[in-house]
């Protein structure tokens, strides 16, 4: 069976919310998740902050990704693709994520809760 950071797809899983710590299969927040107990950060995104938001918006739009995200997630077969990094500085696993052979990534931005990632993070507070 492949392992969750192998670039075969992953059977589909139950992904809940992690409240604290880590997880076996569960959502941080709108680009950051836990698959075989691996933390995984989606590469090519930035979403909205929610630990802790900067203003009222950015809170609204948080939640509103970390929820996306656990619906796609929950929709089918999660594939993970390395990328020329391997983690970022908090340890996550780099990745690019596909569910059923479509990017997560590009239909967050598409729905407006997420920003392709650019090498750094920019605001959402206006």
């Amino acid at each position: 069976m492949p392992g969750p950071v192998d670039p075969a797809p992953v059977p589909r899983a139950n992904f809940g919310f992690c409240h604290s710590g880590g997880g076996t299969n569960c959502v941080v927040d709108g680009d950051t998740f836990w698959i075989a107990g691996v933390k995984i950060r989606i590469a090519d995104i930035d979403t909205p902050e929610t630990h802790p938001a900067r203003c009222p918006e950015e809170a609204r739009l948080g939640a509103a990704a970390t929820q996306r995200l656990q619906a796609l997630l929950n929709s089918g077969a999660v594939t993970l693709h390395a990328i020329d990094r391997d983690t970022d500085r908090y340890g996550r696993k780099l990745r690019l994520v596909e569910v059923d052979g479509r990017g997560v990534g590009d239909t967050l931005v598409a729905e407006g809760l997420a920003r392709p990632y650019r090498g750094r993070r920019t605001g959402w507070c206006g």
